[in-house]
């Protein structure tokens, strides 16, 4: 996979944005500026949009990827994890699009200023896909600098990958472009089958494929199985993650993300941004 980062496009990003978007006083980024980030690149923010703030709570606690569950409405992609909490003021532009680009725009090119490596924005499509995959090309194609782009065949790094997770059927016409500004996320069924430049991440449920949750040892053959998959993953150059895994504070939660992080797992699934935080910076793993 050819990776070429895209710094002059990010020049201009200023006037591109300038009348949608402008970083606010109470960001995450003027946090930044009294002590230096240090981010949190395997971290990811289940069900983001949940917090109270939505995006800028999880970059407060430095974490690397966040998550979006998007449903498309009479043309407009809401965010949300139920239908009954769909809130027409709550869209995927406002939550994160847009303040995504205020970010990168204060932080000179970068969603954590002084670090080049893009930011994931995983976005579960909850209705059907292929017509919110389209909506949503229309939407990333506004804020073209801010992301990571497939063109025909090759990959320019942008501040953003997007990845987009959900319904399966958004994979038919993201295959059809020659040019994309998002990744699929694939699954171990598909592990193998795709590149890097398409299925970007591959995930899974954790307790589809294993039984261990933590508690007394990880039996080794599993650990050898969880060995396997991040090394055919990694061989690709794909990202591993595995959601349902525990999310209760102690010690069993604590193995098994130490199990995966020592398989090389580059995600680790959370809704408890601070726990895990601290989870990262007691081991220096990030």
């Amino acid at each position: 996979m050819a990776l070429v980062t895209r710094r002059g496009a990010l020049t201009a990003f200023g006037a591109t944005l300038a009348a949608a978007v402008a970083p606010t006083a109470g960001s995450a980024y003027a946090d930044e500026r009294r002590r230096p980030a240090r981010p949190l690149w395997c971290a990811h923010a289940h069900n983001d949009y949940e917090h109270p703030r939505p995006l800028l709570d999880a970059l407060d606690h430095r974490f690397g990827s966040v998550e979006a569950d998007v449903f498309l409405v009479d043309g407009r992609l809401l965010v949300a994890h139920d239908p009954v909490d769909l809130d027409p003021s709550r869209t995927l532009e406002s939550l994160y699009l847009a303040p995504l680009a205020a970010r990168v725009r204060a932080g000179r090119g970068s969603v954590y200023r002084g670090h080049r490596k893009p930011l994931q924005l995983l976005i579960d499509i909850k209705t059907e896909g292929a017509a919110a995959y389209r909506e949503l090309d229309r939407e990333l194609r506004r804020y073209a600098p801010l992301f990571t782009t497939y063109a025909h065949g090759r990959v320019h790094a942008g501040p953003v990958t997007a990845v987009v997770s959900g319904d399966r059927a958004a994979r038919v016409p993201m295959e059809a472009q020659g040019v994309r500004r998002a990744f699929y996320d694939g699954r171990l069924a598909d592990l193998g089958d795709s590149e890097a430049s398409f299925a970007s991440l591959i995930s899974d449920n954790w307790t589809l494929h294993f039984t261990w949750l933590g508690v007394g040892a990880f039996p080794e053959a599993e650990r050898q199985r969880l060995r396997g998959i991040v090394r055919a993953a990694h061989a690709r150059g794909q990202k591993v993650r595995f959601w349902a895994t525990p999310d209760l504070a102690g010690p069993a939660r604590d193995a098994l993300w130490a199990a995966l992080l020592a398989a090389g797992v580059d995600y680790l699934n959370t809704d408890d941004l601070a726990g895990l935080e601290a989870f990262l910076d007691a081991r220096r793993t990030a």
